[in-house]
């Protein structure tokens, strides 16, 4: 096969990866282009040949980059990320104000949030031990 099929096949997995970001198509479209330079060096290349390269050189690329790019994934403290609620279980604080009848508010830096534990007076240090929506579930310490 002519080299310019292959870059050809490179570039449109380039767009591909630009439209549907994935990190996968990427690493195609370099094997895809280093086969098209392959190609184009030996021109006399047979077609099994050129697959050939580019399946070793697409399992090479994938493998490299996502070895690369481990360290971009989600970490442990980004799986609360829209689940804020969730992310002050176990952390303390001090009530700004009473909990009467079970119901309570609590400032967070700069959000007001409802509390439901035992009644207590303002400025008690409370531990969050659950929460529910918008209820942060909360216990004395």
């Amino acid at each position: 096969m002519p080299y310019w099929y292959w870059a050809v096949f490179g570039a449109v997995l380039a767009v591909i990866e630009v439209v549907v970001p994935a990190m996968v198509c990427i690493w195609l479209a370099a094997a895809a282009l280093g086969v098209a330079a392959i190609s184009w060096r030996y021109p006399g290349l047979a077609w099994e040949h050129q697959a050939l390269i580019f399946a070793v050189l697409a399992i090479a690329s994938v493998a490299l980059g996502r070895t690369a790019f481990a360290h971009t994934r989600a970490s442990a403290s980004d799986r609360h990320l829209n689940r804020r609620a969730e992310s002050y279980i176990g952390r303390m604080f001090t009530l700004d104000g009473a909990i009467v009848d079970g119901r309570g508010r609590l400032r967070v830096d700069d959000t007001v949030w409802l509390v439901a534990g035992p009644d207590l007076p303002a400025g008690t240090r409370v531990r969050v031990i659950g929460a529910e929506n918008t209820l942060l579930r909360v216990e004395p310490i």
